[in-house]
């Protein structure tokens, strides 16, 4: 494009097309919203920007341009949550425009709950406290924020801990290396890490071929964007979802990821809620229905975006027709033919959602469950078919996972249970258990004596984990056990494993038990304490007699509690 004035460059603005590109969850292939990528007619987006920063007008290209991904989703009257790209620089020098947004909003009928602002680089000549006044200013205005670019260009992690997104976007540069380049993929878990620590969720842009999209879903990458699963198309998405791409279950070669000891959160599951008023009519309903077979439901809200009421398709359209229904109901409130909703928020498990559909009236088993933030507000449904997909997964994992001998889990069930530990900023102990000279209790008194004997240490665990709900259990291989648990519990643990008297056929047996105390800043992560515990073991295993030592945060010295 050639220079001119900023005026041309606006009027430009008009020839602008948008493209949507889906956002993808590969746990359930839900489409959970929308970006609004700006395509001009014979340029490139960059050259508009260009010019208009030439000519100091670039926040309002790019509130205009924002303003028009609005109408252009308005004509396909999508109603998938909407993603907007916005500058860091107008959200820090021109802050009033955005108002802009709010009055198109207003327009088209839609609300700013519905829509999150993709926060965008660069990012270094920024005052990071106007910025950080300017994110909180569009919050309370209700739009969700998310950081744009991550991984490449200036986006420094800090700003991510300090504005705390709802979304972080991994830059599709990062995603390019994966899986061939190590160092991308450990920036990948470096910023998922993060990302869990200030519960946003994490997006990798730019997956292009399945051996990066079998790289994240290893590193426990729920969302992804990109043209393998979804192009940019001119038209939005009116499926709700895209077909196979939830059919794997997650690699059981693959490394463990950090996810809760007791399953997956329910937002791993989230898909977008179609939201109406609450003194929606029932026309109306009818109408967003029948324009939108993908959907299942709607949920009535308030103004501060609180759902007040549920409405299942399949009841509600069996109420409206039929030769009465219609007449009946249709210029009256869709309230009198909803349901209170099924409530839960960000920190209930899977498990916990699948409890609470099942629990529910025979009627209302398949209703899905609406999420809610710590306010209350509406973040979107989870679908009674999706928990009971993703469980059913999550238990043929667990089991392909457990030790035959013991049936105990394996190192994975430790390493996600020391991550969400560290995470939650606990001071808990991890040890490791093992029985001493094990060989010659196979070549004593046979390999046999030596499975029995396995197998009742493996009893002794179980039953410890059961009275001691701190308490984790897991067979790592052989006569190894590792445990985890919270302080107060730890002495009637020891005592529970290292009292009993042991023995294979004739032969006594001992066991050591080394003990690491972890604190968030002393170990972070399960492949430290592993390291930190080897030592520990030898120690024990040095001593006479059932032993058990232990090594504290800060000190290098290790502590005898038995053992000669």
């Amino acid at each position: 494009m050639s220079p001119g004035n900023i005026d041309s460059v606006l009027a430009l603005v008009d020839e602008v097309r948008f493209a949507f590109q889906p956002l993808i969850n590969i746990k359930t292939g839900a489409i959970v919203a929308i970006e609004a990528l700006a395509r001009p007619v014979g340029a490139h987006v960059q050259d508009l920007f260009r010019e208009a920063a030439r000519q100091r007008r670039l926040t309002e290209l790019d509130v205009e341009l924002a303003t028009s991904a609005l109408n252009s989703a308005a004509e396909h009257e999508s109603l998938l949550p909407l993603h907007l790209n916005i500058f860091g620089g107008t959200v820090t020098h021109d802050l009033p425009r955005l108002d802009l947004l709010r009055e198109k909003l207003r327009e088209i009928g839609r609300r700013e709950q519905e829509v999150t602002l993709e926060i965008g680089p660069p990012f270094a000549r920024l005052d990071s406290a106007e910025l950080l006044s300017g994110v909180e200013k569009l919050r309370a205005d209700g739009f969700q924020v998310a950081l744009d670019g991550v991984g490449e260009g200036d986006v420094p992690l800090t700003l991510i801990a300090d504005i705390g997104p709802a979304v972080v976007k991994l830059d599709r540069a990062v995603v390019a290396g994966l899986p061939d380049n190590p160092a991308r993929v450990a920036v990948v878990e470096a910023v998922r890490h993060l990302c869990e620590s200030t519960e946003s969720q994490l997006v990798a842009e730019g997956v292009e071929n399945e051996r990066q999209l079998t790289a994240l879903r290893r590193n426990g990458i729920r969302l992804v964007q990109g043209n393998l699963l979804a192009p940019a198309a001119r038209r939005p998405p009116t499926a709700s979802s895209v077909p196979g791409v939830a059919a794997e279950v997650t690699d059981p070669q693959g490394p463990s990821i950090s996810t809760l000891a007791t399953g997956p959160r329910v937002t791993e599951f989230l898909s977008p809620a179609t939201m109406l008023p609450t003194d929606a009519t029932a026309d109306k309903v009818r109408s967003v229905l029948a324009d939108h077979p993908e959907i299942s439901g709607v949920v009535l809200v308030d103004e501060q975006n609180r759902p007040r009421w549920t409405i299942d398709r399949n009841r509600f359209l069996l109420a409206v027709t039929g030769p009465y229904g219609h007449a009946l109901h249709a210029k009256r409130a869709a309230s009198r033919l909803a349901d209170e909703p099924r409530v839960v928020n960000t920190a209930t498990t899977a498990m916990e959602a699948l409890s609470l559909v099942t629990r529910s009236d025979q009627y209302r088993m398949y209703d899905d469950a609406i999420v809610v933030d710590e306010s209350g507000r509406c973040l979107g449904a989870v679908r009674a078919g999706d928990l009971i997909r993703g469980m059913a997964e999550l238990k043929v994992e667990e089991a392909a996972a457990l030790n035959p001998l013991t049936r105990l889990p394996g190192s994975d069930a430790i390493a996600r249970d020391v991550a969400r530990r560290i995470a939650a900023g606990e001071i808990f102990a991890v040890s490791w258990l093992d029985i001493d000279s094990f060989k010659k209790v196979n070549d004593t008194a046979g390999f046999s004596a030596g499975d029995d004997l396995i197998r009742a240490i493996g009893r002794s665990l179980t039953d410890a984990a059961t009275s001691l709900r701190s308490v984790q259990v897991g067979h790592v291989g052989g006569d190894d056990f590792l445990l985890v648990s919270n302080l107060d519990d730890l002495v009637q643990l020891a005592s529970l494993v290292l009292d009993p008297p042991r023995s294979a056929g004739d032969l006594d047996v001992t066991i050591s038990l080394a003990t690491l105390v972890c604190t968030p800043t002393t170990v972070h992560g399960y492949d430290e304490a592993s390291s930190r515990l080897a030592p520990l073991k030898q120690r024990a295993k040095s001593l006479s007699g059932s032993s058990w030592v232990m090594s504290r945060p800060g000190s290098d010295r290790i502590e005898v509690l038995r053992g000669a």
